[in-house]
């Protein structure tokens, strides 16, 4: 099909804005010519006009999403009382089938908001897939990996290798699910899991997903002995291949050098982080030193949403307030770390932009609201600042992945959203 509006943003480097455009589908759920209707070829396909402005899907590059189900728990607690008292004891008591149940809402959620692929890194992976193929969502998998009570890091890491030995890398319809490595960070686990997790991974393409440097005091011994996280992940061998790094709040420069230097993404989480206190990621001297950045809600359990509009504007006031400019970061600049940034950060080229070739994952903003009230023939800066800053969640009418509407008029098209929420409702309840 073609899509044809008035406003397409290929989310291409430049940031470009396109008026009367169009984004062409093929029927292998690739795109083809994305540009203006008076270049377009000839097409005898079906032509879809939509009255509002067309951009990639959104990347939420770092999320725990069946966390839904414990939603507001602790809320008022810093990162490493949250986690033991309340998180990790609520999640001793969720059943496989309360996973799927919450990463179901969790899809549901991001998909409304947008949001066509996710990071995600839990337990029970059998049931995060099975709730994301309802949904038709696209994600990458890091089963969590961790040395705590209950849980054995060898076993999760053998199962992790075989898996992807076995089945592929890839999953579902089109391959909308990449398996990747999840261990949970420097401090829950042994130096020997993070050398073993990092050359299994390089040994499979496969993305590796950790938390790095999310607050003051959780890495006191390790950064003791090794002088920081990411020299300690480099010198166990942790990078060398595809890594993604969530938070990395305390970073020095020399850090920064590192995780350039390694190729090493960044999930920058500011509201989760600015809710647990944890601090103001250096986002602006991130960037500078070459490290490819993009944006994460972190779980709904500690932000407490999955809104990546939410996090653009978070993402931009945070880097000024700390920085003292207001030129730290501007509205492309959130735009493209929610988007291209995000597909970058994860070393995938075939997602995050309306390019020919790349996936036909495609958000539909409708326009008839108070944050367009100018209408759409305004200079572009003025577009995208009233897109980033005065628009969200609310206003995303349609989305495709891979060619495929999984969202109509705001609604998911495969599942009943009232259902889905009113099963979370349930298991919330139980395990309070």
């Amino acid at each position: 099909m073609r899509l044809r509006a008035p406003i397409v943003l290929p989310c291409d480097p430049a940031c470009s804005v396109l008026r009367d455009a169009v984004v062409d589908v093929l029927p292998d759920g690739r795109l083809g010519y994305v540009g203006p209707f008076a270049d377009a070829p000839a097409t005898a396909d079906p032509v879809r006009s939509v009255p509002g402005i067309l951009l990639p899907g959104l990347v939420n590059t770092h999320a725990h999403s069946p966390m839904t189900v414990l939603r507001g728990m602790g809320g008022d607690l810093p990162l490493l009382r949250w986690l033991r008292e309340i998180i990790w004891p609520a999640e001793a008591k969720l059943t496989p089938a309360d996973v799927e149940v919450g990463m179901l809402l969790g899809s549901v959620e991001m998909l409304r908001g947008g949001i066509t692929t996710s990071v995600e890194q839990y337990f029970h992976t059998d049931h995060v897939v099975r709730a994301l193929s309802a949904t038709g969502q696209r994600a990458l998998l890091g089963p969590a990996i961790v040395d705590t009570p209950g849980h054995d890091w060898r076993a999760q890491l053998d199962e992790v290798s075989a898996r992807i030995d076995v089945d592929g890398r890839f999953l579902g319809t089109h391959g909308r699910i990449e398996l990747g490595y999840g261990p949970h960070s420097g401090y829950t686990l042994p130096p020997a899991a993070l050398t073993m997790v990092g050359e299994a991974a390089r040994a499979r393409d496969a993305l590796v997903l950790i938390h790095v440097a999310e607050s003051a005091e959780e890495d006191a011994e390790q950064r003791a002995r090794y002088g920081s996280v990411p020299r300690m992940l480099a010198e166990l061998g942790l990078f060398g291949g595809r890594v993604l790094a969530a938070h990395a709040v305390h970073l020095s420069d020399e850090d920064i050098a590192v995780l350039a230097g390694a190729g090493v993404g960044v999930a920058h989480c500011p509201g989760s982080n600015a809710k647990l206190t944890s601090g103001i990621a250096r986002v602006p001297a991130m960037l500078a030193g070459g490290v490819r950045v993009g944006l994460g809600t972190d779980g709904p359990a500690s932000n407490d949403d999955l809104d990546l509009w939410e996090e653009m504007r978070l993402a931009v006031l945070l880097a000024r307030l700390s920085t003292m400019d207001p030129t730290a970061l501007v509205a492309t600049d959130a735009l493209l770390l929610a988007t291209r940034g995000g597909a970058e950060a994860v070393g995938r080229d075939d997602i995050g932009a309306l390019e020919a070739g790349r996936w036909a994952d495609v958000v539909h903003v409708r326009v008839d609201d108070p944050a367009f009230s100018a209408g759409l023939d305004v200079p572009d800066e003025h577009l995208l600042a009233n897109l980033v800053w005065a628009a969200g969640a609310r206003l995303v009418q349609d989305v495709w992945v891979a060619g495929e509407q999984v969202v109509a008029d705001h609604e998911p098209t495969t599942v009943d959203r009232m259902k889905a929420q009113a099963a979370a409702g349930e298991v919330t309840r139980r395990i309070r």
